[in-house]
C-alpha cells in the first residue's frame, strides 16, 4: 500500500469524490503527489484511500463507493469522508455538524439524486461541475487537469468555511452573555457573526426582536429572524414608514439626525451613531406594524 495516497475513478467528475479528496488534503491524512485518478483495481489497490469507485464502503479499510447495490445509506462520497474523519476524531462533532448542515448534505443529495431541483438555483454541486470539460472528447489529461482545479477551489472554499466556523465559535460566550442582558434586544459593542450562535442557544424561545450592532463606521439596527429557517424573515419589522428612505427622507420622518438608511424589506437599518441607533430601537419597539 501507498501510504497517504488517494484513489478515484478518472473521467467526468462530481462534487462529492472531489469534495472527499479535498477533506482529506486538509487535514493532512493524503498528499498531493500521491493522487490517483483511474478504474483500473490493480492500481486502485495500492491506494490507502479509495473514493467514488470500487464497490465497497468500509472505514477500516478506508473504502468509501456508494454505487453498490448493497449500500442502502444517503451518504455520498463526500458524506462518508467527512464522517469518517468525525470517527477518527480528527474533527469534533460540533464542526462536523456545522459542515453537514452548511454544504456536505447538499453535496451528497446532489450525487444521489435526492436534491431538489430549483429553476434558477446554482447549488455548490453545481459550480464544481462546471470544472468539467464539457466536450466528450476531451483528453485524460485535460480531465486530470480541471480535477485538479476543481480541488483546489473546493479546498480553498472549504478553508475559509472552516475559518469561518472557528470565527462563529470563538464570539459564542459573547453572544451568550448579550441574550442573557437582554430583553426585547440585544447589544453589542462589536461587530460579530451572531445568528447562529444565537439560535444555537435557544435563540427561538428568546424574547429579543432586535440587534444593534456596529456596523463598520457607522451602527445598525436590524430584526431579528423568528428562526434560523428563515432568514429574512423578522420577528418584529421596522416602521412600515422607513421603508426604503435615506439620508434626509430618514431623517424627516424619524426625528433622528443621523439617519442613514433603511432597507425597503424592514429588517434591518443604518445610524450615524450608537445613540441614534438606539433612539431608532425605542421607536421599532413602539411599532404596532405586524410581522412579515
Amino acid at each position: 500500500m501507498i501510504q497517504r495516497s488517494f484513489g478515484t475513478h478518472d473521467g467526468t467528475f462530481h462534487a462529492d469524490e472531489v469534495c472527499a479528496c479535498a477533506l482529506l488534503l486538509i487535514f493532512d491524512q493524503i498528499d498531493r503527489d500521491k493522487i490517483i485518478r483511474s478504474r483500473e483495481s490493480v492500481l486502485l489497490q495500492d491506494c490507502e484511500y479509495v473514493c467514488d469507485v470500487e464497490g465497497e464502503y468500509s472505514s477500516e479499510n478506508k473504502r468509501f463507493d456508494h454505487h453498490q447495490l448493497e449500500y442502502k445509506g444517503d451518504l455520498a462520497s463526500a458524506g462518508m469522508i467527512w464522517l469518517y474523519l468525525r470517527s477518527q476524531g480528527v474533527v469534533d462533532q460540533a464542526l462536523y455538524d456545522y459542515a453537514n448542515r452548511r454544504i456536505i448534505m447538499g453535496i451528497d443529495a446532489h450525487d444521489n439524486g435526492k436534491e431538489i431541483m430549483e429553476e434558477g438555483v446554482c447549488t455548490f454541486s453545481h459550480v464544481i461541475a462546471g470544472f468539467v470539460p464539457p466536450a466528450y472528447d476531451t483528453l485524460p489529461s485535460e480531465q486530470d487537469t480541471a480535477f485538479f482545479e476543481a480541488l483546489d477551489f473546493v479546498a480553498g472554499h472549504f478553508r475559509r468555511l472552516f475559518q469561518r466556523y472557528r470565527y462563529i465559535y470563538s464570539c459564542k460566550d459573547q453572544v451568550a452573555a448579550a441574550m442573557e442582558k437582554g430583553d426585547k434586544a440585544l447589544f453589542f459593542d462589536e461587530a460579530m457573526p451572531w445568528s447562529e450562535s444565537f439560535f444555537s442557544l435557544g435563540g427561538e424561545t428568546h424574547p429579543a426582536e432586535f440587534v444593534v450592532m456596529p456596523t463598520g463606521e457607522h451602527w445598525k439596527l436590524r430584526g431579528i429572524p423568528p428562526s434560523p429557517k428563515d432568514k429574512m424573515g423578522v420577528r418584529k419589522p421596522l416602521p412600515k414608514q422607513w421603508a426604503g428612505l435615506r439620508d434626509e427622507a430618514l431623517r424627516e420622518i424619524t426625528g433622528i439626525e443621523g439617519a442613514i438608511f433603511c432597507h425597503k424589506g424592514l429588517f434591518i437599518s443604518i445610524w450615524e451613531t450608537k445613540e441614534d441607533a438606539l433612539k431608532a430601537l425605542e421607536l421599532a419597539l413602539k411599532n404596532e406594524d405586524k410581522n412579515r
